[in-house]
């Protein structure tokens, strides 16, 4: 038995070793798709790579109106007054506290979605639903913020119907109370964004060889029962690359909409890493410490992304993790 795992492993390890060799041969076979892709990759290293040279000014105390080789070197002075700073700290309370309930409730309900639009059958009704469901992702949050705060009034529909129902006394102020703040902000991108991030659930359902859910049919299964031991099971790589990146992304949670749906009571709340960037990095003219928060902010999002592919091992058969 060990001799043949022996042959196994060495066998796997050929075939991974043939699949990364390039050669000449094969390049001059793909020379069409490298010449589609080599615009892509100039566009990425002109605007992704490129700036990351103004990285160094995190390490400087910047002055615009002096040359790279004119401005002051302080090493890692203006992280240590980033960690030294109380608002700081706040403000990463507050991006996180906001990022997670969004991964979690928008990951969820936007599978529940698919779930749901992908067992529909009338095919016009399915479509009108989707339409519907996408429009809000394409409107800014401007307006959207807008709609938000006018249903959320104190004379707003929420409460006028609360009232009709006799469920509640007086008006509830949601947009005033700092308890509800990070539930509003994550409900609003929920509608927002659910029928754009279903999207790619529901291409990935599509791929699902139907023979399976007639064999489960035949076996007497339901749709729940197909749901859970077909459709999730065979989608399950597509939600874990999608909860990958998106917890690289979870300090980039931007400040439109807390802006937008924020006021002074609720100001504490509302303070997140970008804004906090904003008001007391560029607002004040102090651009190395701006920079330094943007620094922190991808290297945590790294660290996260290689922290969440090392767990997807355990959900991905022990073969490794997603982003090879």
């Amino acid at each position: 038995m060990q001799l043949v795992r022996d042959v196994d492993v060495k066998t796997k390890n050929e075939t991974k070793k043939k699949e990364r060799k390039i050669t000449w041969k094969n390049i001059k076979k793909q020379w069409v798709l490298i010449a589609m892709s080599f615009p892509f990759v100039v566009w990425v290293i002109i605007f992704k790579y490129l700036p990351l040279f103004g990285w160094t000014m995190a390490f400087q105390n910047y002055k615009p109106q002096l040359s790279f080789f004119e401005q002051e070197w302080v090493g890692f002075k203006h992280f240590i007054d980033l960690f030294k700073e109380p608002l700081f700290y706040e403000s990463l309370k507050n991006t996180l506290g906001m990022s997670i309930l969004g991964l979690v409730f928008g990951t969820a309900s936007a599978i529940i979605f698919a779930l749901l639009l992908n067992e529909l059958r009338y095919t016009k009704f399915k479509k009108f639903v989707q339409t519907i469901s996408y429009l809000p992702h394409f409107i800014s949050w401007v307006v959207a913020a807008t709609i938000v705060t006018n249903l959320l009034a104190n004379a707003g529909i929420v409460n006028e119907i609360l009232l009709k129902l006799n469920l509640i006394s007086e008006p509830i102020k949601f947009l005033s109370s700092t308890s509800m703040f990070w539930g509003i902000v994550t409900a609003s991108d929920i509608w927002k964004e659910m029928g754009w991030n279903a999207i790619i659930y529901l291409a990935a359902m599509t791929a699902i060889d139907p023979e399976l859910y007639d064999a489960a049919k035949v076996d007497g299964a339901g749709r729940i029962r197909r749901m859970f031991s077909i459709t999730l099971p065979l989608i399950k790589s597509t939600i874990l690359v999608l909860l990958i990146m998106s917890i690289g992304n979870i300090l980039n949670i931007g400040f439109e909409k807390q802006m937008l749906l924020g006021n002074k009571v609720v100001e504490t709340k509302a303070l997140v890493i970008d804004k906090y960037a904003l008001d007391y990095g560029i607002g004040m003219f102090r651009y190395s410490f701006g920079t330094a928060i943007g620094i922190f902010k991808s290297v945590v999002g790294i660290i996260l992304i290689f922290l969440a592919n090392k767990a997807s091992k355990k959900f991905n058969d022990g073969e490794g993790g997603l982003l090879k």
